[in-house]
């Protein structure tokens, strides 16, 4: 896969998501989830913020693409060249993070639009998107990524303060989640999610003994540059890696752990 067929994209335009099924193998997620559980500065420099009934949520986010895994699946092809055909364009990396759901603690995510966010950073159009990929499985009971059908559609909400986080107007969701369907993203590790910048979506508290850490590669139009700037990246050409990169970076990142 390194493009969506025109079926993918017209879920994508009417639905504001489609899920993609391995998307990456499992070589591939055993080299990224044993990596990441190694990598204490990801871990240990995580941001965590609280839901609406206290529980933390956690982030390692960045901004930059290194030469480190997690950049190279943010700057590979099976998703940049998607992102380029629903987005109608040239892209770059917003930023990437990998999000840290841990059994019995890991906390909900209140409904949001990422838009909703990346509005208030200079972006005047909502050309942007973000690519979801399951690290562990992803069960309604740790806590898999929901999504409202058809969300994308109305436009971006207000956001308000809901615990730490911010999130979508709560009435306005309500009403909004009486006529559009809602999704679990149930997911194996390996699968992927492609959801538009105003796709509302959410995620409950990690209820099981099973962690959920996935990888959320984010990205905007390149048309879009932001007016100013603000802690994500203006636009920069980005320089898209071929898939077997994965492996080849994954495998010599383990050999220095050895």
């Amino acid at each position: 896969m390194p493009k969506f067929t025109n079926e993918q994209i017209a879920k994508f335009n009417e639905d504001g998501f489609v899920i993609v099924e391995n998307l990456f193998d499992e070589e591939e997620m055993d080299l990224l989830l044993t990596i990441a559980k190694a990598d204490k500065a990801m871990v240990d420099g995580a941001i965590e913020r609280l839901d609406g009934e206290g529980n933390v949520t956690r982030l390692a986010l960045r901004n930059e693409i290194g030469d480190d895994l997690y950049s190279t699946i943010a700057a590979g092809e099976r998703i940049v060249r998607p992102m380029e055909q629903v987005l109608g364009g040239e892209v770059y990396h917003y930023h990437h993070k990998m999000a840290l759901k841990e059994p019995r603690t890991g906390g909900a995510w209140e409904w949001h639009q990422d838009y909703g966010y990346w509005y208030d950073n200079g972006c005047l159009f909502p050309y942007m998107a973000s690519c979801l990929i399951a690290v562990d499985e992803a069960t309604r009971e740790n806590g898999c990524l929901q999504v409202l059908r058809g969300s994308h559609h109305m436009g971006r909400m207000n956001h308000i303060t809901v615990g730490e986080q911010t999130g979508a107007d709560p009435e306005r969701v309500a009403e909004a989640e009486k006529q559009m369907e809602l999704l679990y993203c149930e997911m194996k590790p390996g699968t992927a999610v492609f959801f538009h910048g105003n796709t509302l979506h959410r995620s409950d508290a990690n209820k099981s003994e099973n962690p959920r850490w996935s990888l959320i590669c984010c990205y905007n139009a390149a048309r879009n540059n932001p007016y100013k700037e603000h802690h994500h990246p203006c636009y920069t050409p980005l320089a898209v890696q071929a898939d077997a990169r994965v492996k080849e970076v994954g495998q010599k990142e383990l050999s220095a752990l050895a």
